[in-house]
């Protein structure tokens, strides 16, 4: 059996704040996972124990081991930011995307499609390239 390389002490404070995390239930569901897993792991329980008891796998309880060994216990807890894809349309493209949906549509067409406004932003080289989908998304979240 190999040896843990991150042991989880914790102090009577940081006991009492991830108790107390727990007990409000008004965090979210991976804090308050997280606390437990400090918790459980505190009581030199075995990580795989630790995981069947919270729903995680070994290798997220050995990543909030020393993430907690490492970082601390607020860092540990909150959630890191992601940076997720940049962003296709800024303002002034959903303005222009906005008044393109408003205008009248083109001959043979009753109305504008996402499409049709896609591909028309790309023609005004507002962006290099879009999807309907985008357009669709970013129309909507204007309203």
């Amino acid at each position: 059996m190999k040896k843990k390389k991150y042991i989880i002490k914790l102090t009577d404070e940081q006991k009492e704040k991830l108790n107390a995390l727990i007990d409000k239930g008004i965090h979210s569901a991976r804090e308050i996972k997280r606390a437990k897993v400090l918790l459980l792991a505190e009581q030199d329980k075995k990580d795989n124990e630790v995981a069947q008891i919270v729903g995680y796998t070994e290798q997220q309880v050995q990543n909030i081991r020393k993430r907690f060994f490492c970082e601390g216990l607020e860092s540990t807890l909150k959630e890191k930011p992601r940076p997720g894809a940049p962003i296709k349309l800024d303002r002034r493209a959903e303005e222009i995307a906005s008044a393109i949906a408003c205008s009248n549509p083109p001959g043979g067409h009753s109305c504008w499609t996402m499409q049709m406004i896609a591909d028309k932003l790309v023609e005004l080289k507002y962006v290099s390239d879009i999807t309907d989908e985008t357009v669709r998304f970013r129309l909507k979240k204007k309203k």
